[in-house]
């Protein structure tokens, strides 16, 4: 009796274990589906991701990038029990965002716009996690595939405003102690010394790490979304404000020193130890509201039949669209990119004098503003005819293709040269004859010196002072086989810093210079 309530015990189990074989083979085959998948998208994007890797080894600020990718995959390991419980449901949401995420690279790559094609590529992995195993895969996995955009070197468009921060901070916490200082722009002077508030001293590095450390360790020791951003706002906050008082105490302590201390090496080593005592103050009274993990969750038990999963020819055909979709974007991109290394004939641009104002053949430039590449170049100093002896300088770069490190908007370690400081920029509107136009004004100091300058661009036929617009002209010109020259148009004068800034002499000669600068660029020789 004994025995057959046995075997009658055995029989569901013995029923079921086929179909959880099956279903099991099911999932593994799955994965092993995404895992080509994902290799294909580095593949085939392997120029983007191998300009991520560049930034991180010769960029302190960014070579946290070579922790982040392991402790993806580390996150992404610890989920495999759960992961492999998961019947696939491929998605066609997945498909749609895989599309729109090589279309962006493809604009981003035609106009160089090299952080844009880094996310894009970045954000093609966790949309072939949607495309082949489905959202709960993906809500599964959501930290660790996120994650991976810290990877993403980024950041270095809140680097002026960082350094203003850090120069106010500094200069009002050195007032408020009975410290006399002087403020010019980013330097300031004290009895004792001259200090600069630069790029290292900004405190992006210590923002960024101190942001992927906070991820990281939110995401271990919480569960409740309040208390992750709680953590990751104090994340955000708290680096800023330290580096603020970091840069006050050396100041203070080069001053206190009479520039003794704080003035070399140990400058960094006491910004770093002081850093890293700040983080450790931060996670430590962060982990004293730490929650209690959650009970594990198990793998399902109920047999394969009450989960629907995608059969593998579904999974199959999402796999296939994937890699048809990744791969069109590169081909798309390598015809977009034909003309790039194509000779032009070397032009020297000359242009005839606008009307009412002379050249002065002799009259050393001002300030010559740095360009990427070989731009064919014109460069020259001019007065007013009527006697007004006051000069204006004149500078033109022209492209007559544009490609990588060679186009109008190259990032440049020193926009304004060795010698100059920018002190102020913002967009300027201005009426010529021919209507409104917008310029990009900076003043840039050098001691007492001032420099005002104006600058527009002109892309596609079109003059403005909008990055972005110039971005998306070169974009369209590119794949669209139409004429990608352009042009970096700058009109400048000094001035003494206790006159006004000469934005009435800027503007004369901008309304008389346009029209000639115009028509010159018209008739310059272009490639198609």
């Amino acid at each position: 009796m004994s025995l057959q309530l046995d075997q009658v015990a055995r029989l569901p189990d013995a029923a079921v274990l086929p179909h959880e074989h099956h279903g099991q083979g099911r999932r593994q085959a799955a994965l092993a589906a995404l895992l080509l998948a994902l290799a294909a998208i580095v593949l085939l994007y392997h120029a983007t991701f191998w300009s991520m890797l560049e930034l991180w080894s010769r960029s302190q600020t960014f070579a946290h990038g070579f922790l982040i990718v392991p402790i993806s995959c580390w996150l992404a390991w610890r989920q495999r029990t759960r992961l492999a419980a998961l019947a696939p449901q491929p998605s066609w949401q997945g498909l749609l965002l895989l599309g729109a995420l090589g279309l962006a690279w493809l604009l981003a790559d035609a106009a160089n716009v090299h952080v844009v094609e880094q996310y894009a590529a970045t954000a093609m992995l966790p949309a072939c996690v949607l495309a082949i195993l489905g959202w709960p895969a993906v809500r599964l996995l959501a930290f660790p595939l996120a994650y991976l955009f810290l990877a993403v070197p980024f950041g270095e468009v809140f680097l002026d405003p960082l350094i203003d921060f850090t120069a106010a901070f500094t200069v009002t916490a050195l007032q408020w102690t009975g410290v006399p200082v002087f403020r010019d722009g980013n330097n300031f002077s004290l009895p004792t010394g001259n200090w600069s508030v630069v790029e290292a001293c900004s405190g992006l590095r210590y923002l960024i790490a101190a942001l992927a450390l906070g991820a990281l360790f939110a995401h271990v020791n919480f569960h409740s979304t309040r208390r992750r951003l709680a953590v990751m706002a104090a994340a955000l906050i708290v680096p800023i404000l330290a580096n603020g008082v970091r840069a006050y105490l050396i100041v203070m302590l080069g001053h206190v020193s009479n520039m003794r201390l704080a003035v070399g090496v140990d400058h960094l080593i006491y910004g770093w130890l002081f850093f890293g005592l700040v983080v450790l103050l931060l996670f430590w009274l962060a982990a004293r509201w730490r929650e209690l993990p959650l009970a594990p969750i198990l793998p399902p038990t109920v047999p394969c039949a009450a989960r629907p999963g995608a059969s593998p020819h579904a999974v199959v055909r999402a796999s296939l669209a994937c890699l048809l979709l990744a791969a069109l974007w590169p081909a798309l991109a390598l015809a977009s990119h034909r003309d790039d290394g194509a000779a032009m004939p070397a032009t020297v641009l000359a242009l005839p004098d606008p009307p009412a104002w002379q050249r002065l053949h002799d009259a050393a430039p001002a300030w010559q503003a740095p360009y990427a590449g070989t731009p064919a170049r014109f460069a020259a100093t001019y007065a007013r005819g009527d006697g007004d002896g006051a000069p204006v300088g004149l500078q033109l770069h022209w492209y007559a293709r544009q490609a990588r490190d060679a186009e109008l908007l190259t990032h440049q370690s020193s926009p304004y040269g060795a010698r100059w400081m920018a002190l102020a920029q913002r967009v300027q509107d201005i009426t010529l004859a021919s209507g409104a136009l917008a310029v990009r004004e900076s003043v840039l100091g050098h001691g007492g010196e001032r420099l005002l300058v104006w600058r527009v661009y002109r892309q596609g036929g079109i003059i403005t002072a909008r990055p972005v617009l110039v971005k998306l002209l070169l974009a369209q010109a590119k794949l669209l086989g139409r004429r990608q020259d352009g042009a970096d148009i700058l009109v400048f004068a000094a001035y003494d810093e206790l006159a006004p800034p000469p934005r009435a002499r800027l503007h004369a000669f901008l309304q008389a210079a346009l029209p000639v600068i115009e028509q010159r660029l018209q008739e310059l020789p272009h490639g198609p």
